[in-house]
């Protein structure tokens, strides 16, 4: 069986910084893709990045290039994303979410999913 457990949302202001962490849990050794989603209230949920199994590949959506960062610990099921210079539009339940490949991510079909993490970004 396998889990996702996210940690890391909160509540800030406009401009600060936060890291969201992603774990996986299953039995075996299998190494997956690894990304974020999000949903905003009366919203869709949407995709937001993703890192390729080895961690050399990553894809961004384009609101969040060059403010968002994701990272993998290399040979392990572990994913950080790092959101800079946070607006009000970036608020939302942030979930992670795993792949065999990166392209499943980005196509929105990932295999397991996370219970998500409330980022609320306000003055």
């Amino acid at each position: 069986q396998v889990q996702l457990m996210e940690s890391g949302g909160g509540w800030v202001q406009p401009g600060d910084s936060l890291k969201l962490a992603c774990a996986v849990s299953e039995r075996g050794n299998k190494i997956y893709a690894m990304g974020w989603f999000r949903q905003a209230p009366g919203k869709g949920r949407e995709f937001v990045a993703a890192v390729s199994r080895p961690g050399t590949g990553t894809y961004y959506e384009e609101s969040v290039k060059g403010r968002f960062t994701i990272s993998r610990e290399k040979g392990k099921n572990m994913a950080a994303l790092q959101m800079n210079s946070l607006k009000p539009g970036d608020s939302a339940v942030y979930y992670c979410a795993i792949a065999d490949g990166l392209g499943d991510l980005e196509d929105g079909s990932p295999t397991h999913w996370g219970q998500g993490t409330q980022v609320h970004v306000s003055s």
